[in-house]
């Protein structure tokens, strides 16, 4: 696991755009942390990193999955934070994350069906406006 401390949301953002730039098609990343935690603006590094317009990501909350096109790959954000296990069963992440885009999904703990192959992301409020992030790479 690697660990990044942020100090802002722009230092948040810049961690995700690192790991967006060293993922390649198919990728899925679980993003877990509490509400204000900073995984959208985490998403928001991912897509610059893919070469997504970054000002256009905002939490998913209400469209469940928003896609940019960014031009390294497209990147799918997900939000399951107001959902029921059987309304996250039907939404078909299989499908999704089997894909040739990047998948990044916030409140993971919520699907049941994870992949095992995946990045974690841990976003924890270290006090103030600082976060610590824990990323976890797939085993192998």
């Amino acid at each position: 696991m690697s660990i990044h401390d942020s100090a802002s949301e722009s230092d948040t953002e810049s961690v995700g755009e690192a790991l967006a730039r060293s993922l390649g098609p198919g990728s899925v990343v679980l993003l877990y942390g509490d509400l204000g935690a900073g995984k959208t603006a985490f998403v928001r590094g991912m897509a610059r990193g893919i070469g997504a317009p970054p000002d256009e990501v905002s939490s998913p909350t209400f469209t469940l999955v928003q896609e940019y096109a960014g031009v390294a790959a497209t990147l799918y954000h997900v939000d399951l934070y107001r959902l029921e296990p059987a309304e996250i069963a039907d939404l078909g992440l299989e499908d999704l994350v089997s894909g040739d885009g990047i998948v990044a999904i916030e409140w993971a703990e919520r699907w049941n069906g994870r992949p095992d192959d995946v990045v974690e992301v841990r976003l924890e409020d270290a006090g103030e406006d600082r976060r610590r992030i824990g990323i976890t790479a797939p085993a192998g």
